[in-house]
C-alpha cells in the first residue's frame, strides 16, 4: 500500500489511521509493510514524535 511522503500528509493519515483502524504503530506498520524508524524519523525531522499513551504523532 501507498502511504503519504510528504512529512505533515504523512502524519495526518497516520493519525486518522491510528485513531480509526489500530491500537498501535507496530500494529499500523506491520500491516502496511513499512519501516517504524523510517516512519519516526521521518516525522522526528519535522518535529513529530509517537506517543503511545495517545496512539497518535504529537508536536515535539
Amino acid at each position: 500500500m501507498n502511504i503519504p511522503k510528504d512529512p505533515i500528509m504523512l502524519m495526518s493519515f497516520l493519525n486518522t489511521q491510528l485513531r480509526d483502524n489500530y491500537s498501535s504503530l507496530t500494529e499500523l506498520v506491520k500491516s502496511y509493510g513499512v519501516d517504524e524508524g523510517e516512519i519516526t524519523q521521518k516525522l522526528s525531522s519535522v518535529g513529530y514524535s509517537y506517543d503511545p499513551e495517545k496512539n497518535q504523532f504529537v508536536r515535539g
